[in-house]
């Protein structure tokens, strides 16, 4: 899997908790209701603990979170999580290219994932859907890219951009090539095909004139990403950016990313499933 920096991680964790879609979230925690007042977590590619801080206060008041990552330097950041109260924490370094199994395997009430999905490839999902959905376990996987990006104001080479940013996003990114913006829909419909009833809705980021330091980020990955992919030319790519930060530097630069959250919960029968599964946003695409 394509590494991240703690420091972006730590950069990117306030926007993700804004976005996160309230109510899948109260779809999770209502779920977790059955479990009691203890609930183990599994939550995949944990990089430094987001996901845990989201949700823990949700919960039930006992927890025992298994976070699971390749880095062992986003593991050890992500032993912050202990100091949330009530959470037991273990950390596992796991290759889920090829260990996803055994990082699901033992006591597990709910497995968690966000920034993930859009990262991995088809046949990665559908092994993923399979062994949860063989578990009987729900599943919450947050911000999900689903390749929507507005800008204000707008710039003539905005589309042709971020178009060649979607293109790059379906490359390999160490599970094969990535599904990319169309993560959430494909897990949604093959979550649906294993019998459970999905929740989904928008969790966009609203980068707004103030926050700079991400924005700034974002713009060179983005330029950078559509000349690697071939489909701005060099000249262009960085034409485009100077207009960008130049907008950004007047405090007029404004950004809409576009994810979507999903919440998989197993269900007895397919029929059931057709008549419960519901969305809180508009239809995906």
């Amino acid at each position: 899997m394509s590494g991240f920096s703690a420091e972006w991680l730590a950069r990117r964790e306030p926007y993700d908790g804004r976005a996160r879609n309230r109510d899948v979230l109260e779809s999770v925690a209502a779920a977790a209701v059955t479990a009691g007042d203890a609930i183990g977590v599994v939550d995949l590619a944990c990089g430094i603990g987001s996901t845990l801080r989201a949700l823990a206060p949700r919960l039930p008041p006992r927890q025992d979170w298994r976070l699971v990552d390749n880095d062992l330097s986003l593991l050890a950041r992500a032993a912050a999580g202990k100091a949330v109260p009530g959470v037991a924490v273990t950390r596992i370094p796991v290759d889920l290219t090829r260990d996803l199994e055994a990082a699901l395997d033992g006591p597990v009430n709910l497995v968690t994932a966000s920034a993930l999905l859009d990262l991995v490839s088809a046949d990665w999902l559908e092994r993923l859907v399979t062994e949860v959905a063989a578990r009987r376990l729900p599943f919450y996987a947050a911000l999900n890219y689903d390749g929507r990006v507005v800008f204000d104001p707008v710039d003539p080479l905005d589309s042709a951009v971020i178009a060649a940013v979607n293109l790059h996003q379906q490359t390999d990114k160490g599970f094969g090539p990535a599904l990319g913006p169309r993560a959430a829909e494909a897990a949604i419909a093959a979550f649906e095909r294993a019998g459970y009833a999905v929740v989904h809705g928008r969790s966009d980021w609203q980068l707004l004139p103030r926050d700079r330091d991400i924005q700034r980020d974002m713009l060179a990955g983005w330029a950078g990403a559509a000349r690697e992919i071939g489909a701005v030319s060099l000249p262009d790519a960085a034409a485009w950016l100077t207009r960008r930060r130049d907008l950004l530097a007047a405090g007029r630069s404004t950004i809409t990313v576009g994810h979507v959250d999903i919440f998989a919960r197993p269900i007895g029968t397919r029929a059931a499933e057709r008549s419960q599964s519901k969305s809180t946003s508009s239809p995906i695409g």
